[in-house]
């Protein structure tokens, strides 16, 4: 089969809810999508070079759809707009509870294993650690958000810490990780907490990367380990499909050049299979969070 050219859409995933169909079963378009976690052109970076090697492994068009909106791409998946996304561990715990079944974890990064997310502040504000947090003004992620928000409070409550309680006034929410370092780096607010592969991009000295100031910014505690972002596929998909994508995911090769351009955009060192029992701890602490109904 011919290879259809790559197609970056910009369109909203509201609008594609709005519209057409996605590409399921044998048809000859995937549709992906994932969470805005990060500033739009990174994500583009990011998600451009993924998409054309998608389209080489399947021999079939894939367009990538972004988003404003971290509920966007779950509603998307489940009313067949898209074929497969990519989601943080909450998001992926909502996207298999609220589709009855219908959505499927395929590949992982090797990372998401082992995620965490760090907390920053500004050096000399003598925030050294949670607790210090108490009488602060603080910023969360997006509210959908694993390593912005949910896993953040989860160890915020172990230290004693509730947010509402003993934050100098409610906590904010930022639409992006990059977003929530540069208010720390501001002086908008004290202290915040991120994902720390987009941390890690912030401050590893490449030009071509949005960059913090370290000397305004700077993390003064890291989670412990979490499991996190996922490839998460629609079952409306040919099992044949879902097998070939998880098949491409895991044959990516550090040691192939092209290979590693995508999985170094990706912030990834391989994929590996996704287990579904493995986010049981991620939607435990959503429970307890009170940001899960059953």
């Amino acid at each position: 089969m011919k290879r259809a050219q790559f197609s970056l859409v910009l369109l909203t995933l509201a609008a594609l809810v709005a519209c057409g169909r996605a590409g399921a079963g044998g048809a000859q378009v995937l549709r992906i999508g994932s969470i805005p976690d990060q500033e739009p052109t990174a994500l583009q970076r990011k998600f451009g070079p993924f998409a054309e090697y998608l389209e080489k492994e399947l021999g079939i068009e894939v367009q990538y759809f972004p988003s404003t909106d971290y509920a966007a791409p779950v509603e998307a998946l489940g009313a067949g707009k898209l074929d497969l996304v990519w989601l943080g561990g909450y998001m992926s715990v909502q996207a298999v509870r609220q589709s009855g079944g219908d959505a499927i974890r395929l590949a992982m990064r090797e990372e998401d294993k082992r995620f965490k997310s760090v907390f920053v502040a500004r050096p000399g504000s003598g925030i050294t650690e949670l607790k210090d947090l108490k009488g602060r003004s603080f910023t969360f992620g997006s509210v959908g958000s694993t390593s912005g928000h949910l896993m953040p409070r989860h160890f915020l409550a172990k230290a004693g810490v509730v947010p509402e309680r003993d934050f100098m006034q409610m906590p904010g929410y930022q639409p992006a990780h990059d977003a929530t370092a540069k208010k720390v780096e501001a002086g908008s607010v004290d202290a915040g907490a991120l994902n720390y592969k987009v941390w890690e991009r912030l401050t590893d000295g490449n030009k071509d990367n949005d960059e913090v100031d370290q000397s305004k910014v700077a993390v003064f505690w890291r989670t412990p380990d979490y499991v996190d972002y996922c490839w998460v596929a629609t079952k409306r998909l040919a099992p044949e499909l879902r097998k070939q994508i998880q098949t491409a995911l895991l044959k990516l090769d550090p040691a192939n050049p092209e290979h590693k351009r995508i999985l170094d955009a990706n912030g990834a060192s391989r994929y590996v299979a996704a287990a579904e029992a493995s986010w049981t701890d991620i939607e435990e602490a959503a429970r307890a969070a009170g940001m899960l109904q059953d």
